[in-house]
Formats: structure tokens, sequence, C-alpha cells
């Protein structure tokens, strides 16, 4: 790794810890740090969502998935569509009805307070685990370009986040999020360009390679078998559309993760616009 990467990395440190810091430096109240005074823009909020629903092991499996099968698991986008829009029609104008800091205050308010804390205790238990898998998984490209060590890559990464977070709330949160999905974006177009230029004929090529071996395969009505075929059949349209549409419920719907960045938004037509 060059000295000029090394500049660039932690430059992008600094200027996402720096901005998201300055964004939720005002934040004095718990309102403030968890929901953000409920005063973000839907845009910066959606951007969050996609920035945060999009994790390291998207980038790192969805490829693989897609080189050694084709485009079927893309069928599953259909199903968190309608997910999605349920979640919007149903859920989140009940959320703001009650004026609730967390998905769990509803189940307390619904169910009694057993149940709020065991269903928060379930939730932590989870996101530890799950986010400590996107956490590895993070630091395993930054050890691979940097030479560090697997915990000094953990650490640099954590100790980072840990800083806007705290100084910030859900606010630095929500800026930080809006920076990396804008880097996202820049990525995936420098990707395209750079892949025109490596490839001989460029993207024509590329697709017509891809096309001729059935890369480029999206839906996959396969009812062979009747119904044992089409759960057992891993991309079938219909079981794809159900599970996409159950996950993205659950996911977006449900989990406080995804909860508390809609309702950090200044409205319900906000938080809807932010989420389909």
């Amino acid at each position: 790794m060059q000295q000029i990467d090394f500049i660039v990395l932690f430059a992008y440190l600094i200027l996402v810890v720096t901005v998201s810091a300055w964004a939720g430096r005002r934040q004095t109240s718990a309102s403030g740090f968890f929901l953000g005074d409920r005063n973000l823009p839907w845009w910066m909020v959606m951007f969050s969502v996609v920035a945060t629903e999009t994790s390291v092991l998207t980038f790192l499996s969805i490829p693989g998935v897609a080189y050694n099968s084709d485009l079927g698991f893309l069928q599953l986008a259909f199903g968190y569509i309608i997910g999605r829009w349920v979640i919007a029609q149903a859920l989140l104008p009940t959320y703001f009805h009650e004026g609730i800091e967390s998905t769990y205050e509803f189940i307390g308010n619904r169910w009694g307070s057993f149940v709020q804390r065991f269903a928060s205790l379930v939730f932590l238990g989870t996101r530890i685990l799950a986010d400590g898998v996107r956490l590895f998984m993070t630091a395993i490209p930054l050890s691979l370009i940097t030479g560090w060590s697997y915990p000094v890559s953990i650490a640099i990464i954590g100790l980072f986040t840990l800083i806007y977070t705290l100084i910030g709330g859900i606010r630095s949160v929500i800026w930080a999020d809006t920076i990396q999905f804008g880097i996202y974006l820049l990525g995936a177009g420098a990707v395209f360009v750079v892949l025109d230029g490596l490839v001989s004929g460029g993207w024509p090529a590329i697709f017509t390679s891809a096309a001729e071996s059935g890369k480029l395969t999206m839906f996959h009505f396969n009812f062979d078998g009747g119904f044992t075929g089409i759960i057992e059949y891993p991309y079938q349209f219909l079981t794809a559309v159900i599970g996409g549409m159950f996950l993205s419920m659950a996911s977006h719907g449900t989990d406080h993760l995804m909860v508390q960045r809609l309702l950090s938004c200044r409205g319900i037509k906000g938080a809807q616009k932010a989420l389909v």
C-alpha cells in the first residue's frame, strides 16, 4: 500500500468523523440523541437506510452469487417493495401517532414490560452477533490492503464509528451514512468506467458474454415438482417474492436499527418516502 493510499484512507475517516460530529453537535436531549429531534430530511434518511442495508456482506457475497449463477436473487426486490409498502401504510402511521421512540416502546404499550424487555434483549443479542460478523468482514479487506492485523483493523473501524456516534447520536450516524452512500455511488461509477477500459470491447462485450452464458437471467418461473419443487428451488419467483416481503417487513418494520432512522423524519409522509 502506497503512502498516498494511507493519506486517502485516513482523510476519509477524519472527514466522516468531523462532518458527522459537527452535524450532531447541538443535540442536548435524549430525543435529540436517539431521534435527531424528529427533524431530519427524508432524503438523508433514505440514503441512510440504503447505506445500512447494503452492508459489507452484500459487497463481498452478491458478486459471487451473480458470477456462480445469474441475477435470480434480484427477484427478492419485488418482495421487498411489497413489504415496504405494507410497512408504510400499516406500521409507520401507528408509530408516529403514538409518538414512540422505539419499536420496543410500542411493544411495551401493547403487551407489557416483560415482553418489551425480552424483545429488546433478543434484538441486542442478535444485533451483537450480526454486526460482529459485519465488523469482522469489514476488517478483512482493510487488513489485506494495509497489512494491519485483524484486531488493529477492527479497533480502528470501531473507534472512528464510536466517536461520531457518541458525539451526535442518530443525526451523526445518518450524516455518516449519507457520506458513505455518496462514496458508494462514486465507487460504483468508477468501477463501470475502469471495467469499460480494462475489458476488450468494453461493456457491450461484457453484456454479450454474460448473456451468452445465461448470467443475465433474472426471472425463474419454475413450477416443476409442484409445491415441493417451488420450495426447494433456490430462486423461484414466487418464493423469492413471498420471502422478500416477509424479510422486508421484519427488517424494516420491526427492527429498531431501521425503524429508528424512519422515526427521525420530520413526519409520517417523509418516513414513507424514505422507506418506499
